[in-house]
């Protein structure tokens, strides 16, 4: 008799990608400027470090909040109390505020079509479970976030076919390879029901342009099919082309009172934005008044604290401090990105050209040794072991080209990042002195074995000697 359950005793978690094996290794030897300087740098961290100082600012400004005080009077007790899962009234109108703050107030959002979640993870895992049946798909334009194997997948029973995307143009997505997409889910008996995408992208840290959007949105019309869009970076978008909102494309596109109206779902967080990963909030934004009701119910599985609810309703209700964090916060961004651009610069390395996030999408091919997926890996794990620098292979986000890597940069001081862009340099100079050498000492072997050819062939067509 089987003791344990099948998802119990499952591979199917992608605990083993490369992606989380990074991290494995990475905390096995953490690198500390004091403790253990020649550890590992995290650099596979996609967090939100660099305005920690603004809201601890604010907290000290705002004792009430932090305290569970309103008016100097304590409401631990209330707050400690049962709350059911719609969640507070109050948390809710501010988060869609902020949410129409980061859109530039293009749009707005209504309170009651948004149900909180533990976190971004809980809300795409969530937002499966209502549109998908086990073994129905979703299409995932590549690269994608390697954790989307786990979240979409592990428990859902919901495949995942990717959209192959290149660098030819950026890696855009084309109306060609969703129709190839489609097709191939066909080819595997798999009925789709829907396109899921992060905008900001995650890995690239590019936003989708409102060609792409309008090619999605008439994609998902034709096919009569779902979208979800991550939209959990919007508010990282550091500089120019701005962050266009699928609920922007759709309003401009006057799809109000369409049947794609209700099939466009929008997953959000705080835990990029705001750098708060810990607090596990998280949302689901729909018109679909089923979707709502659905997912509100299932959301008793993960639910926000009500001491989270309480201090960050607080917080973002400060719209003098949501507007100053917003502006700052993006100007720290653009401002690290910078740093590492730069230095990848001297070392050789190039980025794809990109204005949000927090992190990089490298270009490492020059220093494969072969124009593989193999070669990606034993590069990665020279990184890794050598270099002691934890970076996202490609693979890992299911690329189609070998040499692309995330490289985090926002979870770190500055002083950390140099020294992380230091290790590399002297990393591919070493690579490149190696290389130097190898084809020198190929170059005396030619020329030694042509020399000794000269010498034989000298030997054998001279001419006889006199008798």
């Amino acid at each position: 008799m089987r003791l344990l359950s099948r998802k119990a005793t499952c591979n199917t978690h992608g605990q083993d990608s490369s992606y989380f094996l990074g991290w494995q290794e990475y905390e096995k030897n953490p690198y500390d400027e004091i403790q253990n300087p020649t550890g590992i740098i995290q650099m596979g961290l996609a967090e939100n470090q660099l305005s920690f100082d603004l809201l601890e600012s604010w907290l000290a400004d705002n004792p009430d909040a932090a305290g569970f005080k309103k008016d100097g009077q304590s409401i631990f007790r209330e707050l400690a109390l049962f709350q059911d899962y719609h969640g507070l009234a109050a948390f809710k109108k501010a988060l869609v505020e902020f949410m129409a703050e980061i859109r530039g107030n293009k749009v707005t959002f209504d309170q009651n079509k948004i149900v909180l979640t533990a976190g971004a993870t809980s809300a795409n895992e969530t937002l499966m479970f209502c549109l998908a049946e086990p073994g129905e798909a979703f299409l995932l334009p590549t690269p994608y976030y390697p954790g989307f194997d786990r979240d979409l997948k592990w428990r859902t029973g919901v495949e995942i076919v990717p959209i192959q995307c290149t660098s030819s143009n950026g890696f855009q997505i084309t109306a060609p390879a969703l129709e190839e997409a489609f097709q191939e889910a066909q080819k595997r008996n798999l009925r789709v029901k829907g396109v899921l995408v992060t905008n900001p992208s995650n890995p690239l840290g590019t936003t989708m342009t409102r060609n792409e959007l309008n090619l999605l949105l008439s994609f998902i019309t034709e096919k009569g099919i779902h979208l979800i869009s991550d939209e959990i970076y919007s508010g990282t978008v550091f500089s120019s082309p701005g962050f266009v909102s699928i609920m922007e494309a759709l309003k401009d596109r006057k799809c109000e009172n369409s049947q794609v109206w209700n099939r466009v779902h929008i997953v959000y967080s705080l835990s990029k934005d705001l750098g708060l990963p810990g607090f596990r909030v998280g949302a689901i934004y729909s018109n679909d008044d089923m979707v709502v009701s659905a997912a509100t119910k299932m959301s008793s599985f993960g639910l926000v604290s009500s001491q989270t609810q309480y201090l960050l309703s607080a917080l973002l209700s400060d719209k003098k401090f949501t507007r100053n964090y917003i502006s700052e916060n993006q100007k720290r961004l653009k401002q690290r990105k910078k740093l590492l651009v730069k230095g990848l610069e001297k070392a050789g390395i190039s980025c794809l050209k990109s204005n949000a996030g927090l992190f990089c999408w490298v270009n490492m091919k020059l220093l494969l040794s072969s124009n593989t997926f193999e070669a990606e890996m034993e590069l990665w794990k020279k990184i890794v072991h050598e270099v002691k620098l934890n970076i996202s292979p490609g693979s890992s986000c299911h690329c189609t080209e070998p040499g692309w890597f995330r490289v985090c940069f926002a979870n770190m001081s500055e002083e950390t990042l140099s020294l992380a862009i230091q290790r590399l340099n002297s990393f591919v100079k070493s690579m490149n002195n190696q290389s130097h050498h190898q084809i020198k000492k190929s170059s005396r072997r030619k020329s030694l074995t042509k020399w000794v050819f000269r010498l034989s062939f000298d030997h054998d067509h001279r001419e006889p000697e006199e008798r």
